[in-house]
């Protein structure tokens, strides 16, 4: 039992604290926060996106190989872009909708463009986002509850969705499970 336990510390002392901090995130700036929910203002960004039929998690691992490709050079003229946080996953009309943002540094006329027609571009505006954020297994159980707290939450606040639900998941899958950044996040009005 010692030796598990001191095999175990050895673990958690080698894990890095925060696999994603060595990449770009979306960039936002907190308006309020309760607890591990945040109201935060978006700016507007660049999408790469696909559209996946099927089952949740084979849905984002299907789109994530897309838009990796794309990052990894599967577009004219075959140039890399650097990977960024989260990746965004939505349920739109029958299909999950998955999503890199594109580093800041680009707009719609630097960026290459994918070489697959299943990875599109795309600008997103700038809009206000209810996110909570928690750890662990982003599994469809633990983004249930945490997507029934935010929405409760946000009822009693008085506040309506602007749409459906999205996920956002920050970090590598080697990542330890304590160590992993998920979120749910939806969309509101401004005040």
């Amino acid at each position: 039992m010692r030796r598990f336990l001191a095999i175990l510390v050895g673990l958690i002392a080698a894990a890095p604290a925060r696999a994603d901090s060595d990449v770009e995130h979306a960039r936002y700036s907190v308006v309020a926060s309760t607890g591990a929910i945040e109201i935060r203002d978006y700016a507007p960004q660049i999408v790469a996106e696909t559209t996946v039929a099927g089952e949740r998690g084979a849905a984002i691992s299907e789109g994530f190989r897309r838009l990796a490709g794309y990052i990894f050079g599967d577009n004219s003229p075959q140039r890399k872009i650097a990977m960024t946080a989260p990746v965004g996953q939505e349920w739109k009309g029958g299909d999950w909708k998955v999503r890199f943002t594109m580093p800041a540094e680009y707009n719609m006329a630097n960026l290459p463009k994918p070489n697959s027609a299943d990875v599109k571009l795309a600008a997103a505006p700038g809009k206000r986002m209810a996110a909570i954020r928690f750890s662990g297994l982003a599994g469809d159980d633990a983004l249930a509850e945490n997507q029934a707290k935010l929405l409760d939450y946000l009822k009693r606040q008085g506040i309506s969705p602007k749409g459906d639900p999205q996920y956002a998941f920050y970090d590598p899958p080697w990542t330890l499970p304590w160590n992993r950044r998920n979120e749910v996040m939806v969309e509101i009005a401004r005040e």
